[in-house]
């Protein structure tokens, strides 16, 4: 007698959409902390005779390409989280996406700078180019100081409001952010006035705040996912944010 030998496999359950958007925020959001090796990458291009010398360009160019997937990843965590937070207020998730936008624009804007200062160095321009390169490592600083100095900041005070009010993370997660905003804020004005360096222990110690809210919303979203609710399931807004509306049609 034959005995046909059947194996029967379960089809693997889709992952549910809720939480794929929250994984992927969550990855985006720790793959921006991808930069933290520029601060000493970019370490040669700040010489002032940088220009004149015969390099090294690899680290410049390898922090270029890391700040280059940085601004993608800025603008995609917005984009991403705009599925779930366009239902809790369309207005401030639009702003929270242009203001990650901008964020990346200035990334850009820096990393041409870096860029048109390696170029200059290669083409043997020498002492010709000393302004040249030096104005643009100013302003690549300026860029940094406003981009990633400034605008998380703006970016905190437009998403930590829609976590705090929809819970979809524990809500000791935005608070964090409204904490670390006018800390990176108050720094920033310091820099400007020249009090403290970008590069300082207090500037650091201003920004650690906004990087413990950003790092730590990534690792909850990655491992967690948002916390059941009503924004998450494609109800209708209007249900969800009306006490006096029933539902009924």
């Amino acid at each position: 007698m034959a005995v046909t030998d059947r194996t029967t496999t379960t089809p693997r359950a889709p992952m549910d959409p809720a939480r794929k958007t929250a994984l992927i925020a969550g990855l985006l959001y720790l793959l921006t902390f991808i930069s933290i090796p520029t601060l000493a990458l970019y370490g040669p291009v700040h010489d002032p005779d940088y220009v004149l010398g015969p390099g090294p360009d690899t680290p410049v160019l390898l922090g270029v390409g890391l700040e280059i997937v940085v601004a993608l990843a800025c603008i995609g965590t917005a984009i991403v989280l705009h599925r779930v937070l366009k239902r809790v207020d369309e207005t401030l998730s639009l702003g929270f996406i242009a203001a990650r936008t901008l964020e990346a624009a200035t990334i850009f804007a820096s990393v041409a700078c870096l860029l048109t200062i390696v170029s200059l160095r290669q083409a043997g321009t020498g002492a010709d180019a000393l302004a040249s390169a030096q104005t643009l490592i100013i302003l690549r600083d300026w860029m940094f100081l406003t981009g990633q100095g400034f605008l998380p900041a703006v970016n905190a005070l437009l998403l930590a409001p829609l976590l705090y009010r929809s819970r979809l993370v524990p809500r000791i997660l935005p608070i964090i952010g409204f904490i670390g905003a006018p800390l990176l804020v108050a720094s920033a004005v310091a820099t400007t006035l020249d009090l403290w360096g970008q590069v300082s222990a207090l500037a650091a110690l201003a920004a650690l705040p906004i990087a413990l809210w950003e790092f730590s919303l990534g690792l909850w979203l990655v491992v967690k996912g948002f916390k059941p609710s009503p924004f998450t399931t494609g109800a209708d807004t209007t249900s969800i944010t009306d006490p006096g509306h029933d539902g009924r049609r």
